[in-house]
Order: structure tokens, then sequence, then C-alpha cells
């Protein structure tokens, strides 16, 4: 017997109704079947890291099976912290932090190079006439804050002209933070390429900046983990190390993409043109010529490690090929 039109609209109701009832229900099950992954920042969600914030956009981290979760902090130390304490999975650290803990007794690996560029500097405007290390004593210095990167290089730098902490006053100023050095607060400032470049979107003018690269020219940042993380969650980590470097593949391979991104994921996203240099900056810093994204140069390391001894920042001699593994890096 044919169905008369009620009849046909009833089922056809039926049928979305079951489709309703089952859709929630699929999207839980997916969810369920996530690893959740925790990164530890050194910062907070800024548009450097768009290939991290555009996971609900990109989906590079899901394709893996992992749901991304990002811990922001105030510098490499915090991240490590956080690590330490268990509320993050992975830490986004530079390599003075990992020595500090290291030094410390603390047992953590380093599994993939994020920048291995040294992108540190030490800005100061012409007026201050500060050219060079030993020109910095007596003087005011901007730091991200006392656990960030900013201030691991600073000491570096003040050490090769035989200085230290005590022969400066250090002040914090926030992450890609200018307006103190405009504003005449600090001398100098601790800072990296990318804030040196909003720096000068802001009205910073001539200014004199010292490069850290020049005095040592090691990795900018790594992903660490705790060594019980590293021998227990290999499978979560390999899903990781694929999963973000596809995603820096991909803001490497459409820069534009990424900041369009950025301007609605970033908190520091407003100027699409302004994201558009930081994410390329970002790029270059990322690559190394002859090596893969996340390879390790490990003599590059050692140096940076025995230089931080010798210059009394850290007391034990550190053996890189120890802490570091490339196993988990994608094709290895």
């Amino acid at each position: 017997m044919p169905s008369s039109p009620t009849r046909r609209a009833l089922l056809a109701a039926a049928a979305s109704l079951a489709a309703a009832s089952l859709a929630p229900a699929a999207a839980r099950a997916q969810a369920a079947t996530l690893v959740k992954a925790t990164v530890a920042g050194w910062s907070k969600p800024i548009s450097e890291i768009t290939n991290l914030l555009a996971e609900p956009d990109q989906g590079f981290f899901k394709a893996q099976g992992l749901e991304l979760a990002y811990l922001p902090g105030a510098g490499g130390g915090d991240a490590i912290r956080n690590i330490l304490s268990g509320q993050a999975d992975v830490a986004f650290t530079d390599p003075g932090s990992l020595f500090l803990a290291l030094d410390k007794g603390e047992k953590l690996r380093a599994i993939y190079d994020i920048y291995p560029q040294n992108v540190f500097n030490v800005v100061s405007r012409k007026s201050a006439n500060i050219t060079r290390p030993a020109d910095l004593k007596g003087k005011r210095i901007g730091v991200y804050s006392l656990s960030s990167g900013t201030r691991q290089n600073l000491l570096v730098l003040l050490h090769q002209a035989g200085l230290t902490e005590r022969d400066v006053q250090i002040v914090v100023t926030g992450v890609l933070n200018f307006a103190p050095l405009l504003q005449g607060q600090v001398d100098a400032t601790a800072a990296t390429d990318t804030g040196l470049l909003v720096g000068r979107r802001r009205g910073l003018g001539e200014v004199d900046v010292m490069e850290i690269r020049d005095t040592l020219n090691v990795s900018s940042d790594l992903f660490v983990v705790r060594e019980q993380v590293y021998q227990q969650r290999q499978p979560m980590l390999r899903a990781f190390l694929k999963a973000y470097r596809d995603s820096a593949a991909w803001m490497i391979a459409r820069p534009e993409q990424a900041a369009a991104i950025a301007s609605k994921r970033a908190i520091d996203g407003t100027d699409p043109e302004v994201n558009l240099e930081v994410i390329r900056l970002r790029n270059a810093s990322a690559q190394a010529a002859g090596r893969a994204l996340g390879a390790f140069d490990l003599p590059s390391l050692q140096k940076a490690a025995d230089a931080y001894r010798a210059l009394g920042l850290i007391q034990h001699p550190i053996d890189v090929a120890g802490v570091v593994d490339a196993s988990l890096l994608p094709g290895a």
C-alpha cells in the first residue's frame, strides 16, 4: 500500500531524529578515542606559535589521534616546572632552562629541536651608546621574566664581558614588551627577533642590537619531557611530534593562511601584516640547512652546555648525547 504524505513525513521526521541522536554519540565516541597531549608553553598564545593555535582550524593533532591542549607560561623555566609538576606532558622551552634543570638533577629528555637558530638579542636605543657587552655594566636591562630564555641568554652575554647579574639591574618587562625601553624605564632589553620586529612597528626608532648568536649560536627552543613520560608514553610522543612537524611544515608552506588564523587565535594577532612578518621569522628559525624539521645539532648543543658550565651558569658537566633523543622523530 503506498505511503500517505502524512506517513512519509512521519518516517522522514523519525529518521532525522535518529540521525540527530546518533550524531552527538558519534562525536562523544570520537572524542573518547583521542589521547590528550598538553604542551607547556613559554608564552601566552601569541602569533609566533600559530601552528599550535591553528589546531581547531587545521586538526594536525587530531589527525594523529591527539587532543591538543596548550598551557601558557612566562618563560622556559615555567614550561619546565609545568612538566615536572605533571600539569603538562611536553615543555616548549629553551636550552638554558633545560641545562639549569639538568644541573639540579632533574631527569629530562629533549626530543625535538623547534628552532635551531638562536633568535635572542639585547636591544638599546642609539642614545644609550650600548654597542658591546661591557657597556651593559651598571645598566637597567629588561627581560621577559626571570625564568625566560631572554634572561638566560643575557647572562651568557654578560659573562662574555666578565660581568654577572650583580653588575646590572634586571627588570621584568613581560613578553614582547618594548614599552619600558621606549619610556626610558630600562636602558636595554633582552628580547627575540620577533619582539624586536614588533617593537620597531611600535615606534622604537634607531637601535643598537647585540645578537646572542654572535656569542653562542645554539637552538632557541626544544621540546623536552620528563624521563618517566619518555619511557611510558612513546606512542603519544611519536604522534605528537608527527603532528607538530606537520603543523610547522604547513606554516612554512602557507604563511598567509597562518597569518589570517593568527588574527583570530593569537592574543597579539590584531594586525595581519605583523602576523605575517612574525610567522616568516619563525619559519626561518625553524629551518636549518641540510636538516629535517626537528633534527638536532648535537655538537652545537654540547658546545652550549659546556659554555654554560665554563661561564659558571651551571655547576656540573652535561653529556648532551645522554639527554637528547631523536628516535621519536618522524621517519627516525
